[in-house]
């Protein structure tokens, strides 16, 4: 088997699975609890805390808030941001190429009374800047874009959107769930004032994300409960989870650089092979783009065919968009965005190297690509 959908689910890696399995079956208490049981979950909490500041140089370690999800982290940064600083402003700015854990909070606030606009992007999916810089006005409280896009991989300049939105006096959120572990973030070097990050996508276990939030920036839970995490997530952390993600962050901190360049390595020769098919070709930025992360579409085949027969003859996974948009039929968003039309969206197909992948993966995929599209173009009504 080859697996190849790290932007949907990363498999955790052993190194955490041994860390933090102690927290799971012998140091469960509950963070909040003050007997040592307690004290030694609520250590691990906090030692997790810092390990996830320092992968984002977060400065202090408070600035980092514990969640569920980076779904949740994305509607506490959103709404929580946009509904505590109501009295600023009621305008929301979000990047047509947002995934739609960010797309949704964002509509939800418009149907609250909040004024919102989506920002246009170029064909590889790069934020429009003239664009953004036109729709910010002393209304604007928030602006969303993220880090990196989880479909196409293109890495958006999040400081110079940094500095048109604060200019405008408006908060800046980054969603870097696909980004986060892959390149290097500084959230103090690139202006941003809340960032998602996913424990699941570092090698964590699921069930643990975090919104950092910086100095200055006021939040409002959006979840009432016990007031865990600073009052802005309440319910009993989940120490297994925060624990395995925090030795993700320390791993990926430690071992990113060599891991950036082995991966680009094998992704820049896949999407070499890949091109050379008839009527292939490269969706997203061809350079700024996230070193694991290769894209295409297709002409004349739906990219869920190519999925399901890479699965079904071949062993090997790929996805054609967002894992949380694949049960839709409708085309990506995403690849609207950057101008493809309806057809031609619809031949998306997504692979996203890990740790796991080499460079003898390369052969196999390729093959296997050119007899599945040449198989499915031979049936193809087009």
């Amino acid at each position: 088997m080859v697996y190849l959908d790290h932007a949907s689910a990363v498999p955790v890696d052993p190194r955490v699975l041994a860390f933090a399995r102690h927290y799971l079956e012998e140091e469960f208490g509950n963070p909040s609890s003050l007997y040592d049981r307690g004290l030694s979950a609520r250590r691990a909490v906090e030692a997790a805390r810092e390990q996830v500041a320092a992968l984002v140089n977060a400065g202090s370690p408070r600035s980092i808030v514990f969640t569920g999800s980076a779904t949740e982290s994305n509607n506490l940064g959103i709404r929580g941001t946009a509904l505590r600083n109501r009295k600023k402003g009621k305008k929301i700015l979000v990047s047509a190429v947002e995934h739609i854990s960010v797309m949704n909070p964002a509509k939800d606030l418009q149907k609250q009374g909040f004024e919102l606009d989506f920002i246009p992007v170029d064909r590889y999916g790069t934020v429009d800047l003239a664009n953004l810089e036109a729709e910010l006005t002393p209304e604007t409280v928030l602006v969303s874009v993220n880090y990196a896009n989880d479909e196409i991989g293109t890495v958006e300049p999040v400081r110079e959107v940094s500095r048109l939105v604060h200019e405008h006096g408006a908060y800046l959120h980054v969603n870097a769930t696909a980004a986060a572990g892959r390149v290097p973030i500084d959230v103090q070097g690139d202006g941003i004032d809340l960032l998602t990050l996913s424990g699941n996508d570092l090698g964590g276990p699921r069930g643990a994300a975090a919104l950092y939030v910086g100095p200055g920036v006021k939040v409002q839970s959006v979840m009432p409960g016990g007031g865990q995490e600073r009052g802005l997530r309440s319910g009993t952390e989940n120490v297994f989870a925060i624990a395995g993600m925090g030795e993700a962050a320390r791993l990926a901190a430690e071992e990113m650089e060599e891991e950036m360049a082995r991966e680009q390595a094998i992704r820049d020769r896949l999407v070499r092979a890949v091109l050379e098919i008839e009527e292939a070709a490269l969706t997203g930025h061809p350079t700024d783009r996230l070193p694991h992360h290769a894209s295409f579409r297709f002409s004349r085949i739906e990219g869920e065919s190519i999925l399901l027969n890479l699965d079904t003859f071949f062993g090997i996974q790929v996805a054609t968009g967002s894992a949380c948009s694949s049960r839709t039929l409708e085309p990506s968003h995403v690849l609207l965005a950057i101008g493809l039309t309806h057809e031609q969206a619809h031949g998306s197909v997504v692979m996203t190297l890990g740790r796991s992948n080499t460079v003898a993966d390369v052969r196999v995929v390729v093959d296997a690509m050119q007899e599945t599209v040449g198989r499915l173009r031979g049936i193809s009504p087009l």
